[in-house]
Protein backbone atom coordinates (compact mmCIF):
# COMPACT_ATOMS: atom_id res chain seq x y z
CA UNK A 1 0.00 0.00 0.00
CA UNK A 2 2.65 2.44 0.77
CA UNK A 3 4.68 1.66 -2.19
CA UNK A 4 1.58 2.40 -4.30
CA UNK A 5 0.81 5.84 -2.76
CA UNK A 6 4.94 6.79 -3.26
CA UNK A 7 4.27 5.74 -6.66
CA UNK A 8 0.64 7.84 -7.21
CA UNK A 9 2.83 10.43 -5.77
CA UNK A 10 5.94 9.90 -8.01
CA UNK A 11 3.24 9.83 -10.99
CA UNK A 12 1.61 13.64 -9.88
CA UNK A 13 4.95 14.83 -9.98
CA UNK A 14 5.87 13.51 -13.24
CA UNK A 15 2.78 14.86 -14.81
CA UNK A 16 2.84 18.22 -13.16
CA UNK A 17 6.71 18.79 -14.31
CA UNK A 18 6.04 17.78 -17.78
CA UNK A 19 2.70 20.01 -18.46
CA UNK A 20 4.95 23.06 -16.90
CA UNK A 21 7.78 22.26 -19.59
CA UNK A 22 5.19 21.04 -22.06
CA UNK A 23 4.02 24.80 -21.67
CA UNK A 24 7.13 26.52 -23.03
CA UNK A 25 6.11 24.68 -26.37
CA UNK A 26 2.31 25.69 -26.41
CA UNK A 27 3.80 29.63 -25.64
CA UNK A 28 6.45 29.10 -28.64
CA UNK A 29 3.40 28.06 -30.95
CA UNK A 30 1.33 31.02 -29.83
CA UNK A 31 4.32 33.29 -30.33
CA UNK A 32 5.09 32.13 -33.84
CA UNK A 33 1.57 32.54 -34.88
CA UNK A 34 1.79 36.19 -33.91
CA UNK A 35 4.11 36.82 -36.71
CA UNK A 36 1.78 36.92 -39.66
CA UNK A 37 -1.12 39.24 -37.62
CA UNK A 38 2.14 41.60 -36.68
CA UNK A 39 2.98 41.98 -40.59
CA UNK A 40 -0.39 42.42 -41.78
CA UNK A 41 -1.01 45.44 -39.12
CA UNK A 42 2.03 46.92 -40.21
CA UNK A 43 1.12 47.30 -43.67
CA UNK A 44 -3.03 48.09 -42.81
CA UNK A 45 -0.93 50.54 -40.87
CA UNK A 46 0.97 51.90 -43.70
CA UNK A 47 -1.73 51.88 -46.45
CA UNK A 48 -3.79 53.95 -43.45
CA UNK A 49 -0.62 56.66 -43.20
CA UNK A 50 0.42 56.77 -46.47
CA UNK A 51 -2.99 56.37 -48.78
CA UNK A 52 -5.81 56.53 -46.46
CA UNK A 53 -5.14 59.42 -43.85
CA UNK A 54 -1.81 60.87 -44.89
CA UNK A 55 -2.08 63.93 -41.90
CA UNK A 56 -3.89 61.39 -39.24
CA UNK A 57 -2.62 61.39 -36.07
CA UNK A 58 -4.90 58.07 -34.92
CA UNK A 59 -3.47 55.23 -33.47
CA UNK A 60 -4.30 52.20 -36.25
CA UNK A 61 -2.70 48.82 -33.60
CA UNK A 62 -1.96 50.01 -29.71
CA UNK A 63 1.73 48.73 -30.57
CA UNK A 64 2.64 50.74 -27.43
CA UNK A 65 0.63 48.50 -25.37
CA UNK A 66 1.73 44.96 -27.28
CA UNK A 67 5.54 46.79 -26.99
CA UNK A 68 4.86 46.42 -23.16
CA UNK A 69 3.23 43.31 -23.06
CA UNK A 70 6.36 42.04 -24.52
CA UNK A 71 8.36 44.06 -21.83
CA UNK A 72 6.51 42.50 -19.61
CA UNK A 73 7.11 39.07 -20.80
CA UNK A 74 10.81 39.53 -21.16
CA UNK A 75 10.38 40.41 -17.40
CA UNK A 76 8.94 37.29 -16.67
CA UNK A 77 11.66 35.61 -18.30
CA UNK A 78 14.69 37.16 -16.76
CA UNK A 79 14.21 36.16 -13.24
Amino acid sequence: MYNMNIREEEDKLDKFQQGRINAFDKIEEELKSLIKPLRQAKIKTIKYYRQDEPKSYSVVYGTDLIQDYIKDIKTLLDN
